[in-house]
């Protein structure tokens, strides 16, 4: 019996690649403890409000929430003193990227433009809309060039990504040089979206002098990408949003599958949003533990890129194990984190900032892999 057929740009796709879950490590090395510092999450948890929101509107769970999310854009647009009618929220924030080249972008005329590597979604969202998809090599120090990202645009450019602060590198551009391609991507091509993706802009050291949108900066051509899954502790609950030109919104807002964000995503993050106290804890913890994890990988002679997010890049010494066996070292020793072959870089890690336990745990194991002595105060959580 013949297969079903499917669209050559399916059958070409390489998918979307998530780190590995505790359950699958823990199986697979009958651990039953293990640590995940892997897929970028909040290493304080859940917010309190969100979770007590959760349990008091359960019972509610078999409504249908409200179309468009009405309470949550309101929330949004005071946090970021914009018109409510520019927001538009999403089952995460990829649901908001996809659903900008699906009505932006025609399939076999028009492409989309983003760095070498990038967060994948970009391209795989691109390939499975049947658009062309022109990448532009990062520099040697993982830092962009965005003349030669803009020699890529053409008539025929509908969207331009930038990811700021960068994944998986950590990198953040200065907020100018954004501006300036926000700018000459208006002069070169004025029908064409730039997406800037903000997802870890709030670990910036400053995010006013990393963020046009943190500084009131919101050039007309301009989209800016913001997540519930990072700082604000939501990554299971699937709750983005997208600041938009208004008269864009509203067309996503015609697209978007009805009632994507559900009505327990919705309660907890309008909760998320009101716990300063949770929101305050994780940046400090994650700049804390930021220069914690660097200055220990340095100290064990690893390279450590510089980074703005909650995560960190680093390579091996010369002569330790390779990228991939440290990767496996560390799941038997109970900790996950990211290797980058799938960006592209096998010889390259990335490492979540964790809570205080895990990073000292982490650094701990890296030093047995290693060889080496352990961090002081490094020991296994």
């Amino acid at each position: 019996m013949s297969e079903i057929s499917v669209r050559q740009e399916i059958m070409a796709l390489k998918a979307y690649v998530p780190g590995l879950s505790i359950a699958e490590i823990q199986d697979k090395y009958n651990l039953p403890q293990v640590i995940k510092m892997a897929s970028n999450e909040n290493p304080l948890g859940m917010p309190p409000l969100a979770r007590e929101a959760v349990v008091r509107h359960a019972a509610g769970a078999f409504r249908y929430p409200q179309g468009g999310n009405p309470r949550l854009a309101k929330a949004l647009a005071r946090r970021h003193g914009v018109d409510e009618r520019r927001v538009v929220i999403g089952n995460g924030s990829d649901e908001i990227i996809d659903l900008l080249i699906r009505i932006l972008a025609v399939p076999g005329t028009h492409n989309i433009v983003c760095f070498n590597p990038c967060f994948s979604i970009y391209p795989i969202q691109g390939r499975i809309c049947g658009i062309e998809i022109r990448r532009q090599p990062l520099e040697k120090d993982f830092s962009f060039d965005f003349a030669a990202l803009l020699d890529l645009v053409d008539a025929n450019t509908r969207i331009v990504f930038v990811t700021t602060p960068d994944n998986p590198s950590g990198y953040c551009p200065p907020r100018k040089a954004v501006e300036d391609l926000a700018r000459d991507l208006a002069q070169k091509a004025p029908d064409c979206l730039l997406v800037v993706d903000e997802a870890y802009v709030d670990f910036a050291d400053d995010e006013k002098a990393a963020s046009m949108m943190a500084d009131g900066i919101m050039p007309h051509n301009t989209a800016f990408m913001r997540t519930f899954s990072k700082s604000l502790g939501l990554a299971g609950m699937r709750v983005g949003y997208g600041i938009l030109p208004d008269h864009l919104a509203d067309y996503l807002w015609r697209a978007r599958l009805p009632f994507s964000v559900n009505i327990l995503a919705e309660e907890a993050a309008l909760a998320a949003l009101e716990d300063q106290t949770f929101y305050d804890a994780t940046l400090q913890a994650v700049r804390t533990g930021r220069k914690e994890l660097s200055d220990g990988l340095t100290a064990l002679g690893c390279k450590v890129w510089p980074s703005q997010a909650n995560f960190l890049m680093f390579g091996m010494p010369e002569g330790a194990p390779t990228a991939a066996e440290c990767f496996e070292n560390l799941l038997a020793r109970g900790i996950i984190i990211r290797p980058l072959k799938s960006y592209s870089l096998p010889d390259l890690l990335r490492v979540s900032i964790g809570n205080e336990q895990e990073n000292r745990a982490f650094l701990a194991a890296m030093a047995e892999v290693l060889g080496a002595k352990p961090a002081k105060g490094g020991a296994k959580a």
